[in-house]
């Protein structure tokens, strides 16, 4: 039976638990991507900060075609060779020694939280399991990342939430200081609170979350799902900070598309998850990780790296100007290609609507929370593709400041 697929069938046929708009990606190259009528869109939101390299790379799309031709899934009753390798050179590039791989931000985060348990019930006893978070961060979406998570939104409605998580306000040194004891297991911080922001954390609160693990003997957890790979202008988050972990998880741009996640950790803290402790089917898959390969060595060079930095400073500066010409973003924040716009009051609680409008001009952007707009683009966006798409978002920018004052 033919049917006709468009965004109508969308209210059919799945659970309503998103609201996608509606335009219908069907096709894309580098920077570009092309809807079901052929309209063209710059992509600034980079599938949620996925796409690092792009749409359909080719390096990306040559790895993944000559490893479907090889071998596909074997379970992990077996060891495959993309995934060894991949796992190779993650901890040849970091700080860790051990790599559990996962297919999304939340089952890596799973899996270091129960490590994160684990590792305290084995060195502390039974009561050396709370874990200390920060509000208004983001893990995931299981039972376990949305209790993590210090987002009631998230959480509620599910029944009662797991024990032994305390939430502490981000960046405030003194409320983590009061929280961490030898009860805790585990401090866990995104370096840069992407849904809630893009708000960065300070070096010295990083800095301080090491202090206090080592103290306390409690392991330091960086979610690096959105800043890792790259996104800030260093292959990993905690390099920028100079602060190091004992466990990292990537997804996201590690596999820039394909389904891949992975949790990095020290020899010391990666062998209390002994055999049988945790798992995944489809996690180290042989197609997932010859992707995942293949995208590490494109993003992990210097003259990859640097160029972040130089388009950091190429949006910053052109947003800057659009946001004061139009009374539209009173700052523009974050680190690398993670930028938040934050609107002014005369848009507070409007980023949906802004981001609808940079849509109707053909530009992609994100939002982080009600009040900010979010871009996450390929960290190998063309020069002339930022600015194509910098001006589409000023004439929808230009287009909005006609509109009345929002009550």
């Amino acid at each position: 039976m033919n049917v006709a697929v468009s965004r109508d069938l969308y209210e059919h046929v799945m659970v309503p638990n998103y609201a996608p708009v509606s335009v219908v990606p069907v096709d894309g190259r580098g920077a570009r991507v092309w809807d079901q009528d052929g309209t063209e869109y710059i992509d600034f939101a980079g599938g949620i900060a996925v796409n690092a390299l792009g749409h359909c790379h080719p390096d990306l799309v040559e790895a993944l075609t000559l490893q479907a031709q090889r071998l596909w899934h074997t379970s992990n009753i077996f060891a495959n060779e993309p995934a060894m390798r991949l796992a190779h050179a993650l901890t040849q590039a970091s700080f860790a020694d051990r790599v559990f791989f996962a297919n999304s931000g939340a089952e890596a985060n799973e899996a270091a939280f129960k490590l994160a348990r684990r590792y305290g019930v084995r060195t502390g006893g039974e009561d050396k399991h709370e874990i200390v978070a920060n509000l208004n961060s983001f893990h995931g979406r299981s039972l376990f990342t949305v209790s993590v998570a210090g987002q009631p939104k998230y959480s509620e409605g599910f029944g009662p939430p797991i024990k032994g998580i305390r939430h502490v306000a981000f960046n405030d040194i003194q409320a983590l200081e009061a929280a961490v004891s030898s009860r805790t297991c585990a401090v866990v911080i995104e370096p840069v609170q992407g849904e809630s922001g893009v708000l960065p954390a300070s070096r010295a609160y990083l800095q301080r979350a090491r202090e206090l693990c080592d103290t306390h003997g409690a392991l330091l957890i960086f979610d690096e799902v959105q800043t890792g790979m790259g996104r800030l202008g260093t292959l990993f988050g905690y390099e920028h900070f100079d602060v190091v972990p004992d466990v990292m998880t990537l997804a996201k741009a590690i596999g820039c598309g394909f389904p891949l996640a992975a949790m990095l950790a020290t020899k010391e803290a990666a062998r209390h998850l002994e055999l049988g402790t945790h798992g995944s089917t489809f996690g180290g898959n042989p197609l997932a990780c010859a992707v995942g390969e293949t995208a590490l060595k494109l993003i992990d060079r210097p003259e990859l790296l640097r160029g972040v930095q130089i388009r950091h400073t190429h949006f910053v500066s052109a947003l800057t100007v659009i946001g004061k010409r139009y009374d539209l973003f009173k700052e523009v924040r974050g680190i690398g290609l993670l930028l938040g716009c934050v609107l002014t009051d005369r848009w507070k609680g409007e980023a949906k609507h802004v981001i609808d409008c940079c849509l109707e001009h053909g530009v992609m952007v994100l939002q982080a929370g009600p009040d900010v707009i979010r871009l996450a683009p390929s960290l190998v966006i063309e020069t002339e593709e930022i600015d194509e798409g910098l001006a589409r978002l000023a004439k929808a920018v230009k287009q909005l400041s006609r509109e009345p004052v929002a009550m």
